[in-house]
């Protein structure tokens, strides 16, 4: 069965089975036996119903069950000598959705009824009602319709078990490759920034005992050497779970305003209500789009002043980057990896990210992530 069969009757499957069911009962009905006179339209019309209400048994199995229980006793009562199989088909889907008790109840009640209806409507005598009504619904296939349903819903429970098994396994198995790629990149990386790091070190002491002036750029290597290794640990120790170190945040900010400031740009930090109680990830994010600002501007904007400011309100943490580089209005940015993350990052936390030249002159980063404050966050 291809795709385009297969979800046709996924969705009108239970009503091509209801309106077959239906058309099998009334036509069992106009040809067999009927006792009671001038019941005939009731009767029809209750072997309609009980076979369509299956139409419903996907979405309302309990519901079905009791109406197509209801219609089988009235149409027995009304002198229509017809099997249960609208019934039975419903004792089916509601086994199969789980409905166990429910199933069995309604069963017992209607056992009780259809000899009784039978027996009120003049179908048999006294002493073969019970036989006839047995005929009417097998207590076998009773038993085998809810068998089948049963089979088949714990089929479904082992096939969504297997479906779970295999989405964790694949999970486990993504997780552990990116934890290996992230060890080969901190290995790769770290000694390439360990030789930077070794050689402005080398140059700064060289310069001191010489007596000279060292110089700014030199001195902001160093640093930029020392940060980027430091980041490199946390950000191994994050993927491996590890606590131990404390995550980034709002207050290392005035730390990357004072490294900016040292690679020769005017840098301010403003900062705006009370910063206290905000959750770990959403400080950790504000960190991180300052940090991809500031290097944005030290790197493309050919800026000399830079502001950030930070405001603190009761729902929301908005943080904004400005710069007086040369971006021009109109112009659209270069879609980098560093825009990507801080947008992927925001996003993730429900919050709204812009980054866009200024009409003045300049560029212009703004964020706003909603906040829920809490005590004693951590990463």
């Amino acid at each position: 069965m291809n795709a385009g069969w297969a979800g046709a009757w996924a969705r009108y499957g239970n009503w091509v089975i209801a309106v077959g069911v239906a058309v099998a009962l009334v036509i069992t009905g106009l040809s067999g036996r009927r006792a009671a006179a001038g019941m005939d339209l009731v009767g029809f019309g209750l072997l309609a119903a009980g076979g369509l209400a299956l139409g419903a048994r996907g979405r309302a199995p309990v519901t079905v069950l009791t109406v197509s229980g209801l219609c089988a006793v009235g149409y027995q009562a009304a002198g229509f000598d017809v099997p249960a199989v609208a019934y039975l088909f419903a004792v089916y889907a509601a086994v199969r959705s789980g409905h166990r008790v429910q199933t069995i109840a309604a069963s017992v009640v209607v056992l009780v009824l259809l000899p009784l209806a039978a027996l009120a409507s003049g179908l048999h005598d006294t002493g073969e009602a019970f036989a006839q009504a047995r005929g009417a619904l097998e207590i076998a296939w009773l038993i085998a319709a809810g068998a089948a349903g049963e089979a088949l819903r714990q089929a479904e429970r082992r096939a969504e078990e297997a479906e779970r098994t295999r989405e964790e396994t694949a999970r486990r198995r993504a997780d552990e490759e990116r934890l290996r790629i992230a060890r080969e990149l901190h290995d790769s990386l770290t000694h390439q920034i360990s030789v930077i790091k070794v050689q402005a070190e080398v140059a700064v002491h060289v310069a001191r005992k010489q007596g000279r002036e060292v110089p700014t750029s030199l001195l902001a290597i160093q640093e930029a050497g020392r940060e980027a290794s430091r980041e490199l640990r946390a950000t191994l120790e994050a993927l491996r779970d590890d606590d131990t170190t404390p995550p980034r945040g709002l207050d290392d900010i005035p730390e990357l305003v004072e490294r900016a400031r040292a690679f020769g740009l005017e840098a301010t930090l403003t900062v705006q209500g009370r910063p206290h109680g905000m959750p770990a990830a959403v400080e950790r994010t504000v960190y991180r789009i300052v940090q991809e600002s500031l290097t944005n501007v030290a790197r493309h904007a050919d800026a000399a002043t830079a502001s950030v400011r930070i405001d603190c309100r009761p729902d929301v943490l908005a943080v904004r980057v400005d710069d007086d580089g040369r971006a021009a209005p109109g112009s659209a940015p270069s879609p980098g990896l560093g825009l990507l993350g801080m947008r992927e990052r925001v996003t993730a936390l429900g919050g709204r990210l812009r980054a866009e030249p200024r009409n003045g002159g300049g560029f212009t980063v703004r964020a706003e992530l909603p906040v829920e404050h809490t005590t004693g966050s951590t990463a």
